[in-house]
């Protein structure tokens, strides 16, 4: 297993899904070929609902954990240094999109947590001789999975096979990082491929620079789908989110379906003007009922 998914993988907890009260709401889909999929809060439980370095639930105890597993002992309080971590990404995203006009941009967290350590180390948090021997990638990967321990959502491996078995190509779009597709071996015992994500199907914001609600990895995979003769109209999104996945992949064409199946990571957005008007295909509060939908090949 490769070293980062390891820790991956040590600092994993069996996480159970919250009851979101809502109601499944499915049908048959004709004409679907292909299912993508958003990762955090979709195929996995996810301790704080999403990846990120902005969620809540980013905790101080995560970064004292983080140092000591690479051996430094902070010289002063290190109160504050996951707001300074917040309001650093904050302004990477605000440069990105005045330099860019990206609207929604996605970060590197090793650049980001290197630029929080060295200013910790101009404070006189953290003595700069250990700041300079810190690997920012595996300070990332050590502070992710305290903060957002991460678990396989009931079913999914069952799902995964039973949708390969009717012939449907499986995909990802998701918002994440370096860190994220090593989630497979660290929780599920194999790579993401092996799990029966298709390599040309994987569209992770970390490798774009694009993040959701944005349309840019939609567009990607639309084009993906289209090189092997798959339209939009025939491709299934399934995501947690109203905003990030439904009205997203929405308006790139693509049916979609809201996972409802934990309330820590379901986002509504009910007051958000942004998706207002916009109804998912399907409802489903556990994976099971997405492998137990009808797929017709034939276009309608």
């Amino acid at each position: 297993m490769p070293p980062f998914a390891d820790i991956l993988r040590r600092h994993a907890c069996e996480l159970a899904p919250q009851p979101t009260g809502m109601e499944p709401r499915l049908r048959p889909l004709r004409g679907v070929r292909a299912v993508l999929f958003d990762l955090y809060g979709t195929l996995l439980v996810s301790g704080i609902g999403e990846v990120g370095t902005v969620a809540e639930g980013a905790s101080q105890a995560a970064v004292e954990a983080a140092l000591e597993a690479m051996g430094v002992a902070p010289t002063d309080s290190l109160e504050g240094v996951v707001a300074q971590m917040q309001s650093r990404v904050r302004a990477v995203h605000a440069e990105i999109t005045r330099r860019h006009g990206i609207d929604y941009p996605e970060v590197q967290m090793p650049e980001i947590w290197s630029d929080v350590l060295a200013e910790s180390a101009r404070r006189g948090v953290l003595d700069p001789a250990d700041v300079d021997r810190i690997d920012p990638e595996q300070f990332a990967v050590e502070y992710e999975a305290r903060a957002n321990p991460c678990w396989p959502m009931p079913g999914l491996q069952r799902c995964l096979a039973a949708l390969r078995e009717q012939g449907l190509l499986l995909g990802i779009v998701s918002n994440a990082q370096f860190y994220t597709p090593l989630l497979f071996p660290a929780l599920l015992g194999r790579s993401a491929e092996a799990c029966g994500f298709e390599p040309r199907l994987q569209f992770y914001s970390y490798r774009h620079g694009h993040a959701k609600p944005g349309p840019a990895l939609f567009a990607l995979a639309a084009r993906a789908l289209a090189e092997r003769g798959v339209g939009a109209e025939q491709t299934l999104y399934v995501g947690n989110d109203m905003l990030n996945d439904v009205a997203a992949a929405s308006r790139l064409g693509f049916r979609t379906a809201l996972f409802a199946g934990d309330a820590r990571s379901l986002r509504l957005r009910e007051d958000d003007p942004r998706v207002a008007g916009i109804t998912p295909t399907l409802v489903i509060t556990d994976l099971a009922q997405l492998a137990a939908v009808y797929y017709d090949f034939d276009i309608p």
